[in-house]
């Protein structure tokens, strides 16, 4: 097992560098990385500036894949840091950034108040624990410091990292899935949570964070603006407008800003 440090703050935070004990379906357990940056990510980043102050933050992104955001924060800040638990992205994104340590999100190799800002897009719904890995995230966190989190809405009409049909593992976008009973979704859909809003406020429940913002996001829909973009656009518009509508409920995503108390 190696080990790398760095000097982060005042003081070092050593990393540990570990091979998982399995290899698993990672489109099924793990989810797809982010592999082209799009309009949708862009959209996102713009979302975080709105939350977060990223000049010269100390900044861990907890699930980075393959670094797509790390190397999207570089204009802002040096000090960008990645944890990615499948040894292959995590290769991949020291391409991004050097900060980068192979580990699980419940069990975080970071020192207590280490960072300014930590990001977790569309990772706690994998985790195997998501309130440990988030009272990990919390642990962290510096005092008064900020975590955003992007996470699945349960209301979001598809669910969009397939399900167990028969024994065998269907991906895809299968429609209506979040809609049914726990206990029959579950059993479809075992290897990925949503989330209502009820949910992440009972997640966060005994930690020492305050809900800054809660809100639900809709995609950006690049793949369909690009086969008919005038229908794209209109979508997109249409959606983006919905925000700030009741019918918000029905976003595709989560987006959760915590500031860690004192």
């Amino acid at each position: 097992m190696a080990q790398t440090s760095f000097g982060l703050s005042n003081s070092p935070v050593k990393l540990r560098m570990s091979s998982p004990s399995h290899h698993s379906d990672k489109a099924a357990l793990r989810g797809e990385p982010g592999y082209v940056w799009r309009s949708g990510q862009e959209r996102r980043l713009r979302m975080i500036q709105q939350w977060i102050n990223l000049n010269d933050a100390v900044i861990l992104d907890n699930g980075c894949g393959l670094g797509t955001y790390l190397e999207a924060f570089a204009p802002f800040t040096p000090h960008r840091f990645g944890l990615e638990l499948e040894l292959d992205r995590a290769q991949k994104a020291l391409a991004t950034a050097p900060g980068i340590v192979q580990a699980m999100g419940e069990t975080l190799p970071f020192a207590s108040e280490s960072f300014d800002f930590v990001f977790s897009n569309e990772v706690i719904e994998h985790v195997a624990d998501d309130r440990l890995a988030l009272a990990e995230m919390v642990r962290v966190t510096k005092e008064n410091r900020r975590i955003l989190i992007f996470c699945p809405n349960r209301w979001y009409p598809v669910e969009q990292h397939g399900i167990y049909w028969r024994g065998r593992y269907k991906f895809g976008n299968i429609p209506l899935v979040n809609y049914l009973p726990n206990a029959l979704r579950n059993r479809l859909a075992p290897h990925v949570r949503t989330y209502t809003r009820h949910n992440l406020l009972d997640l966060c429940s005994g930690l020492p964070v305050k809900v800054v913002h809660h809100g639900r996001i809709f995609g950006g829909y690049d793949n369909i603006e690009r086969r008919w973009p005038g229908f794209g656009r209109f979508l997109k518009n249409s959606l983006y407008a919905a925000e700030k509508t009741p019918l918000a409920v029905l976003g595709i995503s989560h987006l959760l800003v915590l500031e860690k108390l004192p």
